[in-house]
């Protein structure tokens, strides 16, 4: 399936992530630099989409967007998709001396 939806993900001034969507390219040629295609995704739907100067991308979101980022909002999501997570606890139910 084609990708239908260019996302730039980017951080507002209180920190909170702010995500902007467009049904094509066209309006990121106008506000971004294109400096080169992507010639290397492992995503072959994404072979060939601009690369741009300041945004870090493309890159696969789901089957039909795709999705690039500010140098910073990579840099925290990266760190924080890196970060090792607790190991989850079971809890288990306690035997009684009837069981």
């Amino acid at each position: 399936m084609a990708k239908q939806t260019w996302r730039v993900v980017t951080r507002g001034a209180d920190g909170e992530l702010v995500i902007h969507d467009f049904d094509s390219p066209a309006p990121l040629l106008r506000t971004h630099l294109q400096i080169g295609t992507d010639d290397c995704s492992t995503d072959l739907e994404l072979r060939g989409a601009p690369v741009f100067r300041s945004l870090i991308g493309p890159m696969p979101e789901g089957t039909t967007i795709v999705r690039y980022e500010t140098p910073e909002v990579f840099e925290a999501l990266t760190k924080e998709w890196a970060m090792p997570r607790p190991p989850r606890r079971r809890s288990r139910a306690k035997k009684t001396a009837e069981q």
